[in-house]
């Protein structure tokens, strides 16, 4: 239970206009009570009511979100739902509401014009970054506070970012893959004009080729990271003479695809084909107990989300002490889906 600026004044016995100053720092309150104040506001839990404090300040108090519809699943993937559970965390403690707004692929400009003339958002979060991300230039060029969940490896000039190094991850994973003797090594990939993925998939290859490893073109495979995906591209891998013997994954929800389909097939995962998969550090599609299931390249895309909230929002109140890059790099847990190669 948490009380209002009302609530509080009332329980202090003092106007609310004394209470807001005291809580907002003014020299005019003395010390003695802006600390009483403060004291109380955190006994009582109090929070702040956002559009009045935006009335006050003129700001909205308020992170847009705009997801393009390209993405059919991305509203519902629980990656997506960890990132914006870590952002809106962030956002709360500092008195910022959410607004999510879903439009259709190329109306992103529109969009972002509407929010920021109507002062609708003092910042934007762009999710999904392509090689040449347009909406960065665009945004760089209003002047509008933003930041980036991921990369736009095209766009030298610097922005503020958040991002996992997933081009060291894919090699790594393959890196293990092949140090167990594998050397028929399938991908199934993100959908690769995002950039994320030409990072994992520039991993992968760079494994290989380190190895003198030539990737079969055949199995190398891009789509939304869904399970049925990886289901039916495993089941198609599975159907050919020349299978692999191993599978590194972009998500731990293809990667359920990618076990079903093995089991389907009669054959034992970790055992007859060994799977890799990243991100597997999700909070309601947890990756088995003490013992992973999946070896993954794990990140916390919670953290991901605070992070980059904390970035944008020291942006918006002009605070230069917070860094405004942040590369998380993921770490390699072994679990039963990967051993030695038999063949």
């Amino acid at each position: 239970m948490s009380v209002n600026l009302k609530e509080l004044s009332e329980s202090l016995g003092l106007s609310q206009t004394t209470v807001s100053r005291g809580l907002n720092n003014y020299s005019d309150v003395s010390e003695a009570t802006r600390k009483r104040i403060k004291d109380a506001a955190k006994r009582l839990n109090y929070r702040p009511n956002a559009r009045a404090k935006g009335l006050a300040t003129g700001k909205s108090r308020t992170i847009g979100h705009v997801i393009p519809s390209n993405t059919q699943h991305e509203m519902v993937n629980p990656i997506f739902g960890d990132f914006i559970a870590g952002a809106s965390s962030v956002y709360a403690r500092h008195g910022y509401n959410m607004l999510v707004s879903r439009v259709a692929q190329g109306s992103e400009t529109e969009i972002y014009n509407d929010l920021i003339s109507s002062g609708a958002v003092d910042g934007i979060v762009i999710q999904g970054p392509t090689e040449k991300d347009q909406r960065i230039e665009q945004l760089s060029s209003m002047g509008t506070p933003f930041a980036v969940h991921g990369r736009s490896s095209a766009i030298t000039k610097p922005y503020p970012w958040v991002d996992v190094n997933n081009q060291r991850a894919f090699e790594r994973a393959t890196q293990l893959l092949i140090s167990l003797g594998h050397r028929k090594i399938a991908l199934l990939n993100g959908l690769e004009h995002l950039d994320f993925a030409v990072r994992r998939r520039n991993g992968f290859l760079k494994a290989l080729g380190a190895q003198g490893i030539e990737a079969d073109p055949d199995m190398l495979f891009s789509e939304e990271m869904t399970e049925s995906y990886g289901y039916l591209r495993t089941k198609e891998l599975l159907d050919r003479k020349d299978l692999p013997t191993a599978i590194v994954t972009s998500s731990l929800i293809t990667a359920l695809g990618v076990r079903r389909a093995i089991e389907d097939s009669g054959r034992r995962m970790g055992k007859d084909i060994s799977v890799v998969t990243h991100d597997d550090m999700l909070s309601y599609l947890p990756n088995g107990g003490a013992e992973p299931v999946f070896t993954a390249t794990r990140s916390a895309v919670s953290e991901a989300g605070e992070r980059l909230a904390e970035m944008l929002i020291a942006e918006i109140n002009g605070d230069e002490d917070q860094p405004s890059e942040v590369l998380l790099e993921a770490e390699l847990v072994i679990g039963r889906s990967t051993g030695a190669s038999e063949t």
